[in-house]
Parts: structure tokens; C-alpha cells; sequence
């Protein structure tokens, strides 16, 4: 991320903060405030983009993910199948798992 970027961002994120709006002439009169040169696209890149959205919103969202691959959708005829030999090597798995136990533990 950029200088700029950086300084629009906290910049709309101050603005918010103090409840007055996200303009491209609020944001740069707070980066002009901080020392900071940015290219004049910059501000009203980022007031483009809070018009659409909340800055709350954008906020709350922070840790919410990207839309993620769709899942493969397979024939229901094959799908059976398939699901039912890997629930069978699951069952074998576990019975041999308890078996490598033979009581004894780290702390005997």
C-alpha cells in the first residue's frame, strides 16, 4: 500500500471518527494538515468510494473474507458412491488410531 493510500485511508478514517463526511476536499484538507503530498486523484478516488459505502460498514467488515471459489458440484449418481467409501476409510482410521494406544501414556 502507498503513502497515499495510506494517507486517504486514515484520513476518511479520522473524518469518520469525528462524524463529518468523507469529501475529496476533507480528506485533502487533512493531508495537507499532516505534511503529506499525495497526487490530487487520490482523495476523490477514495470519496468516489465512500459514497457507495459506510465507512462503519466498511469497518465492521474488516475481517470478513473475499468470496471464495464455488464449490464443484458432481452428479448426484456419482456423488453417492464416493461419499459412501470415504465415510468407510474414516471408520477404518479411527478404529486403528484407538488401537495405538495400548495404555501407556507419556506420564507413566
Amino acid at each position: 500500500m502507498s503513502i497515499a493510500e495510506l494517507a486517504c485511508t486514515y484520513a476518511a478514517l479520522a473524518l469518520h471518527d469525528d462524524g463529518i463526511s468523507p469529501t475529496a476536499e476533507n480528506i485533502s484538507t487533512l493531508i495537507k494538515a499532516a505534511n503529506i503530498s499525495v497526487d490530487s486523484f487520490w482523495p476523490s478516488l477514495f470519496a468516489k468510494l465512500l459514497e457507495k459505502k459506510n465507512v462503519g460498514d466498511l469497518i465492521a467488515n474488516v475481517g470478513a473474507g473475499g468470496g471464495g471459489g464455488g464449490a464443484a458440484v458432481a452428479a448426484p449418481a456419482a456423488a453417492a458412491p464416493a461419499a459412501e467409501e470415504k465415510k468407510e476409510e474414516k471408520k477404518e482410521e479411527e478404529k486403528e488410531e484407538s488401537d495405538d494406544d495400548m495404555g501407556f501414556s507419556l506420564f507413566d
